[in-house]
């Protein structure tokens, strides 16, 4: 019943797709983050929904009349030349078939961030897009909530199988990177009942991601967790749900719990913790020795008994930055951690040009928001490897849509270009003002 009940939502929408690409984009999001085909049981399961979505989604955008224009900021030139290198290195990757494999899913996700920038054209439906991704994580959240408080926190919470979230430490993350969207939420929602609805679902993805035991989705949760405080904008409505979920925690999770998350301290004893360390040590050393590291998928025994301090603790990287560092080198590595600063600079840019403007409080709010969530993946990505994640490339698209819908995209070009007329030589300071005048 699930296999079809997915099977005619996809395909009850998608006629829909041909006339507005943008509701594709928000049905190709569904897809991709909530999976809602890995929980029926049947043919579903391994269908190519997102495949099938795709393609209908180029199709109709090329032949829809909408103007077809590339926002082409920093962001997203350093986004396609880190795509473009991540090529060049699975063309000399240390194992090629699986390097292959892995690319195929990353320039897939990677053309859908781009296609998202072309596609979504409105303040709506990037509010709408914020909606759909928050829905489809916050799913989990609220079910793994509910699984934690009914079980006393016995058991581990898991994402949907064979997806880059089945893991406890992968939905750990994920959850913790979508309670801030459901606070942008909350905090643009009129209605009573959607306020109240979304402030449990806040406070139930934060019990999941702690009874997901994932000691780096603990770590991600005290981070963003202060950052969610700090940048919210009523931090005592903010701080009365945290205080709850905290209170839930704390009476809800085992002995077991404590004395799993107490070994962050002790992480000399931890076996799981020293294999980290040879494989990030493993990592760098690839990257020294490699400019461009050694692709895809080089986490394996061979790589460990060339390049780890212990050759015989072959272990998984868990760590977003030694993930990349490894695999793309240290180019790639600089291009990853780059482009999240240019991310938190656009949304701080954003933030003091809307702060103060009621029209646009909209834009601040959600610039905030997304820059708790990307600090949540930076502290958690420590300790998780999902460095090709379409979650943070996504959000970092969406600061960009933030700064185009609220005019400080075409603030700052125009300041870029008063600036230029600055430079002229021997300026008089009338034709300034008058150049000035104009351009406000």
């Amino acid at each position: 019943m699930r296999d079809l009940l997915v099977t005619a939502i996809v395909f009850g929408i998608l006629p829909f797709v041909f006339k507005r690409p943008w509701v594709g984009i928000l049905l190709w999001s569904w897809l991709g983050y909530m999976n809602p085909h890995k929980q029926a049981w049947g043919f579903a399961q391994n269908f190519p929904f997102a495949l099938v979505v795709g393609i209908v989604i180029i199709v109709a955008f090329f032949f829809s009349r909408e103007k077809k224009e590339m926002l082409w900021t920093r962001e997203t030139v350093l986004l396609l030349m880190f795509v473009g290198w991540m090529l060049l290195t699975t063309f000399f990757a240390f194992y090629s078939d699986p390097a292959w494999e892995q690319w195929d899913k990353v320039w897939k996700i990677q053309l859908m961030v781009f296609l998202t920038v072309l596609i979504i054209k409105e303040r709506q439906h990037l509010h709408w897009l914020i909606w759909v991704i928050a829905l489809s994580l916050g799913y989990y959240g609220v079910k793994g909530g509910i699984f934690t408080i009914a079980n006393g926190g016995v058991y581990r919470v898991q994402g949907p199988e064979n997806t880059f979230i089945g893991g406890n430490n992968e939905i750990a993350l994920a959850l913790v990177m979508v309670i801030p969207l459901i606070r942008y939420l909350h905090l643009q929602a009129t209605q009573q009942w959607v306020r109240l609805g979304l402030a449990s679902a806040m406070v139930l993805s934060g019990v999941a991601a702690v009874g997901s035991q994932s000691r780096g989705g603990l770590v991600a949760m005290l981070a963003m967790g202060f950052f969610l405080w700090t940048k919210s904008r009523n931090k005592l409505i903010t701080g009365v749900y945290m205080v709850l979920a905290v209170a839930i925690i704390g009476m809800v999770m085992p002995q077991a719990w404590y004395d799993r998350m107490n070994t962050i301290q002790n992480y000399q004893q931890d076996d799981s913790a020293l294999g980290r360390i040879n494989a990030w040590h493993t990592a760098f050393n690839v990257a020294s020795d490699r400019i461009t590291g050694g692709g895809f998928e080089t986490f394996l025994p061979p790589t460990f008994q060339q390049y780890a301090p212990n050759p015989f603790m072959v272990h998984d990287v868990h760590s977003i930055y030694f993930e990349i560092m490894g695999e793309q080198g240290f180019i790639g590595f600089a291009m990853f951690m780059l482009l999240g600063v240019f991310a938190w600079l656009r949304a701080r840019q954003i933030i003091r040009a809307c702060k103060n403007d009621p029209s646009r409080k909209w834009a601040s709010d959600m610039a905030a928001m997304l820059q708790v969530s990307l600090i949540g993946y930076a502290a958690g990505g420590a300790f998780l490897g999902l460095g090709y994640f379409d979650l943070p490339y996504h959000l970092m698209m969406l600061i960009l849509l933030a700064a185009k819908f609220s005019g400080v995209l075409d603030k700052d070009s125009q300041n870029r270009a008063l600036g230029g007329e600055k430079r002229l030589p021997h300026p008089s300071s009338s034709l300034v003002r008058n150049i000035s005048g104009q351009k406000n």
